[in-house]
């Protein structure tokens, strides 16, 4: 899997046609993802694009060409999704805080919604006017993936905490309208080892099993989340999909009580390669030893270095030489604008960098309106 989706010499292009700061997206490269991914799962899996990772319209029109479905987190990304004008069953509706217009909306599309709570069950039931079919969402014990972002199996504001679940079953049935037919977890982010995944995957259906067996729930539907994860450097291992592949469908062996469809969320795994954030060298230099670069932009269009602690990966376009460590700050008044360490060669005014697996959690995650810096371009490019 390659870091970059263009060359130097097509961000160069990009650069002169568009300016910079901008962003760029690659329909080939999307495409590439989305095909490499579909071809190793099983029939029954379904592949549900998370909308939070890049909700750019062209990207959401070429994943739905393919067949995608979607997994939304907000009314406008509901709204997006439903100027596709896609078939039923098709999207779901996830988010641990659900307003009314929000599940009123989901309703009328028909969207497969997930419930975080009891406050959800009952809200649609008495919305609702006839019989409606939704998905649980268990906040797992035992599932320790790692991520600050998720927060692992400790306290958490997603979903219903398994133990928590009996109880909740009980007061369910209860219900007119709603009712539960399949299991909603997400316990991964931006995992690259199909091992671990697949360990996560088989705790989640012993799950599934139990709220089958021991308390007759009836599933449609296996919702294992996200968490396909990409490699943001050189050096990094990208995720074995044949692996990953073979490994699902041996848990649907094992598992021959479910005859319903497996849903995976992935949002990043196809969405990232496929884009380039491209900003220029502002001015360099040195600080008590530490060697500077300052770009046009920063946290106000990439977020996440800050959030994780790792940076996307970045090259001097056309430039070579000796590489130096080198932090990149972004212009904004505050010293938390820095996109990460790197090395890259020596740098001057004027110089242009593409960032790497831009096309997730890059310009829809970004602080944009901080500072009130000008709205970097979007670019769609078709091949």
């Amino acid at each position: 899997m390659s870091l970059f989706a263009f060359s130097d010499a097509e961000c160069s292009n990009l650069a002169t046609a568009h300016g910079t700061p901008c962003f760029a997206y690659r329909r080939s490269v999307a495409e590439a993802s989305f095909s490499a991914l579909r071809a190793v799962l099983p029939p029954r899996v379904r592949l549900a694009y998370a909308v939070k990772a890049n909700p750019h319209a062209d990207l959401l029109a070429c994943f739905a060409a393919l067949d995608a479905s979607f997994d939304c987190a907000s009314l406008g990304e509901l709204k997006r999704i439903a100027a596709l004008n896609l078939g039923p069953g098709r999207v779901f509706f996830a988010g641990p805080g659900k307003r009314e217009e929000e599940l009123k909306l989901a309703l009328e599309l028909g969207v497969r919604i997930q419930a975080e709570g009891f406050e959800d069950l009952e809200r649609l039931d008495a919305m609702a006017t006839s019989d409606v079919a939704v998905n649980l969402r268990v906040h797992p014990l035992g599932v320790e993936e790692g991520s600050r972002i998720l927060g692992g199996s400790g306290p958490s504001a997603f979903g219903v905490d398994e133990e928590a679940v009996p109880d909740l079953l009980a007061r369910a049935g209860s219900l007119m309208h709603v009712k539960i037919r399949g299991l909603h977890a997400f316990a991964a982010s931006n995992q690259r080892d199909a091992g671990t995944l697949l360990a996560i995957h088989a705790r989640i259906f012993d799950l599934a099993k139990r709220l089958h067996h021991d308390h007759g729930v009836l599933l449609e539907q296996i919702d294992l989340g996200g968490g396909l994860g990409v490699p943001y450097a050189e050096d990094e291992t990208p995720l074995d999909l044949t692996t990953f592949g073979t490994g699902l469908a041996a848990l649907l062996d094992r598992h021959p009580w479910f005859t319903g469809e497996v849903i995976l969320e992935p949002g990043r795994f196809l969405a990232a390669p496929c884009g380039v954030y491209l900003a220029r060298v502002v001015r360099v230099k040195e600080s008590r030893g530490e060697r500077f670069a300052i770009l046009e932009g920063g946290v106000n269009h990439l977020l996440r270095p800050a959030l994780t602690g790792q940076p996307f990966p970045v090259r001097a376009v056309g430039k070579a030489g000796p590489l130096h460590r080198t932090t990149l700050a972004g212009p904004l008044c505050t010293s938390l604008d820095r996109l990460g360490e790197v090395d890259l060669p020596d740098l001057a005014p004027g110089d242009l960098l593409a960032f790497g697996h831009t096309g997730a959690y890059g310009f829809t995650e970004a602080m944009t309106a901080f500072l009130s810096h000008p709205v970097p371009p979007e670019v769609w490019v078709e091949d």
